[in-house]
């Protein structure tokens, strides 16, 4: 998903924040207007008059040519205010962002000779092209990303301080309002990305979510900014970005592969085709809430590894299922294990080299000896001697696991083979050997 603007959404159009537009098509904090000339103004008539020339032109390559000319002319005119107004507009309709921010930046710097107004719709018109420019190299360096990431801040310091306009409804000042807000805080969090201070990135996300909560993007986001951290959030980064998924945002298959690495470097399972289930559930959970339910757990490396060297629960947290047998499917799929001590239970021939076991497992012979039912599946290949195993023998395999079922419990291993040495001696003449009753030595699982 690409992180820039490319996001200017109904929610901002809604709000009719775009600039370039006729004065009317926003209820704007300030509308630019043409200076009516005052008792005693502080420009002459002959200024006033290049000044509106310029204002009233409407192509805007014309009117900054006519912009310019009124500067290099009246460098010091008291109509500067309005000037850089209409050079901003101007240069934002021709798509120049760089300068647009410029000259918002030149007005801004006029101080008290703004009024709040037209401060804030300087400060939203800085915003936005921020957003529309990320294509724009000279709008990364560091240097710009400081600038705009104070200019955000102080977008919301203004907005704090706004006024509802005369003939705006409640209702109309209140979403106007939170859509400025979104945008300042987008920008603030991007900006914080992007100078990796991921921490208050994620407060300025988190601010942007609070007046959106269904915002896709922004969940997407969060994410990163939470995985890149340091230390990493790690779970709350997988949230963020399955929440991300479940809201159908754009690029909703590319946040679905980048979630898909970030798990599988977290946890390094053996069976990386786990991480898609995973995925599925947490997507399909977050869909069904907003917030993060304060159980979940995603186990890491280090937790995957543990399960892996607690032999004495390798069963136990299989049969039990949920977290334990969630966590300990993850660490032992995939993985090869030798000599596995289990009784024969029933043989499948499939063809001359290879066929099926189904087994017992359990801790003693005694439990092994006492099963009725199976509870693995050892696909034995390529061993032919192993034919010689009978119904009750106790042997040995060395296998892959590949397949585990809670209810009824199975656990499936392909590529096995049985330990030679608990295989019966080829009988002279072809008869039948006997069935063997005597368990081998416990295996290392």
């Amino acid at each position: 998903m690409k992180q820039t603007s490319q996001r200017m959404s109904a929610l901002w159009l809604a709000a009719a924040l775009l600039i370039g537009v006729s004065a009317a098509a926003w209820a704007a904090p300030q509308q630019q207007q043409a200076p009516a000339q005052a008792a005693k103004p502080a420009y002459t008539l002959a200024e006033y008059n290049a000044y509106t020339s310029a204002h009233m032109e409407q192509n805007p390559q014309q009117k900054i040519k006519l912009l310019d000319d009124f500067v290099m002319k009246y460098p010091m005119s008291a109509l500067l205010t309005y000037v850089y107004q209409d050079y901003y507009l101007a240069y934002y309709a021709l798509k120049n962002y760089p300068q647009t921010i410029e000259y918002v930046d030149k007005l801004l710097a006029l101080g008290d000779k703004v009024d709040l107004g037209a401060r804030l719709q300087a400060q939203v018109a800085r915003a936005q092209a921020f957003l529309a420019g990320q294509a724009d190299k000279s709008l990364q360096t560091p240097e710009a990303l400081g600038k705009a990431k104070d200019a955000a801040a102080a977008g919301l310091t203004t907005l704090a301080a706004w006024m509802k306009p005369e003939k705006t409804t409640d209702e109309q000042f209140a979403t106007q309002k939170k859509s400025i807000g979104i945008m300042f805080n987008t920008v603030a969090g991007m900006t914080e990305s992007q100078l990796k201070d991921y921490k208050s990135a994620e407060a300025s996300y988190k601010a942007v979510l609070a007046l959106d909560p269904n915002d896709a993007v922004t969940h997407f986001r969060l994410g990163v900014a939470d995985l890149q951290d340091m230390p990493p959030k790690s779970v709350d980064g997988f949230w963020e970005l399955s929440r991300s998924i479940a809201l159908k945002g754009p690029g909703e298959a590319q946040v679905r592969t980048y979630l898909r690495s970030q798990l599988l470097h977290y946890q390094q399972p053996a069976c990386e085709k786990l991480g898609d289930d995973e995925i599925n559930e947490l997507v399909t959970l977050a869909g069904s809430s907003g917030d993060r339910p304060a159980t979940l757990a995603v186990p890491s490396a280090d937790d995957l590894q543990k399960a892996r060297d607690d032999t004495e629960n390798f069963l136990p947290w299989l049969q039990e299922g949920g977290d334990h047998g969630k966590t300990m499917w993850l660490a032992t799929c995939g993985l090869e294990y030798p000599d596995v001590a289990v009784r024969v239970m029933d043989i499948m021939p499939t063809d001359s080299d290879n066929f099926t076991l189904h087994v017992f497992r359990a801790a003693t012979q005694e439990a092994m000896q006492a099963a009725t039912a199976p509870n693995m599946e050892v696909h034995i290949v390529m061993q032919p001697d192993a034919k010689r195993v009978m119904k009750d023998d106790f042997v040995r395999f060395t296998g892959t696991l590949n397949g585990y079922q809670q209810t009824p419990f199975m656990l499936t291993w392909d590529n096995a083979k049985i330990n030679m040495e608990d295989l019966a001696p080829a009988p002279a003449g072809g008869k039948k050997p006997p069935a063997r009753g005597a368990a081998p030595k416990k295996p290392t699982q």
